[in-house]
């Protein structure tokens, strides 16, 4: 069975129209041929306008909304999640925004702002070659969405196994799948991920992330994982 219009009803009344349709195509927002692939594009029935984007990322369905021009591309949605994300190894507190395909805008308290940068730009140097891309700093202000470091002390923890392939950092933890889960490693967080249809969270050796937790699980860090 195929839905191809969703209707909703507000009030006893038909509030708004959609029509969904399956396209191969670049996701909106993106420019590279090759990340071409099939996607469900929610369009309003009366004005023939995409409203919203379905596809897979990874190993997860994302749901991207496309109204309007400036909306930012779901690339850069992603990417400053994982600046913030690194960024947190520096500071308790972080903002990333992802401008363009090669630059990123990171926000931090004034105190750890020389810290970040080093000795003549050294250390944002090496930053910059980690993550493959520029970045600018700036002070932190009080106001405005921050993301906030955490930690694992006080959470419940989940039991799991690890695998190490030739080309994964493979975790099986016991947990039904689609559930989301935290990684930490020793008590300082690293990621979140999704647990797979097949129960396990799979990070790429190659990917940053895998390169840490390679590192982790070779070195016997302590590597906890909890209820995102």
């Amino acid at each position: 069975q195929v839905v191809d219009t969703v209707i909703f009803i507000q009030n006893g009344m038909v509030g708004k129209v959609l029509s969904l349709s399956m396209q191969v195509k670049v996701p909106a927002g993106m420019t590279e041929a090759d990340l071409a692939r099939p996607i469900v594009v929610v369009t309003d029935f009366l004005t023939n306008k995409p409203e919203y984007e379905l596809y897979s990322y990874g190993e997860e369905t994302v749901v991207v909304p496309v109204k309007g021009e400036s909306a930012k591309p779901p690339a850069h949605r992603l990417a400053s999640a994982a600046v913030e994300d690194f960024f947190l190894k520096y500071s308790d507190r972080a903002q990333a925004e992802v401008v363009s395909d090669n630059k990123a805008v990171v926000r931090l308290p004034a105190d750890c702002i020389a810290r970040v940068i080093g000795k003549g730009g050294e250390n944002i140097q090496r930053i910059e070659e980690a993550l493959g891309i520029s970045i600018d700093i700036e002070e932190l202000q009080s106001s405005g969405s921050v993301k906030k470091n955490k930690n694992a002390e006080g959470q419940a923890t989940v039991s799991f196994r690890t695998k190490m392939s030739k080309r994964m950092v493979e975790f099986f933890p016991d947990v039904p799948k689609g559930n989301s889960l935290n990684i930490y490693v020793d008590g300082d967080f690293l990621m979140s991920a999704k647990v797979s249809n097949n129960g396990a969270i799979k990070i790429r050796k190659d990917h940053k992330m895998g390169k840490l937790l390679t590192e982790a699980v070779e070195g016997k860090a302590d590597i906890k994982l909890t209820r995102a």
